[in-house]
């Protein structure tokens, strides 16, 4: 089991927890009230900031329930945070573009999380052939 330090920001979110046969996503809260318009950014503070463990990373994604219920998108689609991201101030940020108007709720669950261990070095090997059969191209997958 791995150990995760974590400082919260804001004493109005509820502490992370982990549910081990639930799922391996963590949810992540709004740690502020946060008003967009229709095509408005807004940088959501997350309220918390962590020392992952060496050789992990964090990856962020929005609740599959996000967009339906409070009309926003993650501008990036995924965060990547590093276990370098570990300083007292390096609050965890939610990037969202509000595609109607809306309003996000401190406590509110709008993302989660999950740690990852980095990718292994890689090289790679330049060649002519493959030696696997063909899909079908992009998009063919479930094709008859």
């Amino acid at each position: 089991m791995e150990t995760i330090l974590i400082k919260y920001f804001s004493d109005k979110i509820d502490k992370l927890t982990y549910i081990e046969d639930k799922s391996d996503w963590i949810d992540l809260r709004a740690a502020e009230e946060v008003s967009l318009k229709k095509g408005e950014f807004a940088l959501i503070p997350l309220g918390v900031a962590m020392e992952l463990p060496r050789g992990y990373e964090a990856h962020v994604v929005p609740r599959s329930s996000t967009f339906k219920n409070f009309g926003i998108i993650q501008t990036n689609h995924m965060g990547v945070i590093d276990e370098t991201y570990c300083g007292d101030n390096d609050q965890w940020f939610m990037p969202a573009l509000a595609v109607r108007d809306t309003t996000i709720h401190v406590n509110d669950r709008i993302c989660q999380f999950r740690i990852m261990k980095h990718q292994p070095v890689l090289t790679f090997k330049e060649t002519d052939l493959l030696h696997h059969p063909d899909r079908g191209g992009h998009g063919s997958t479930g094709k008859a």
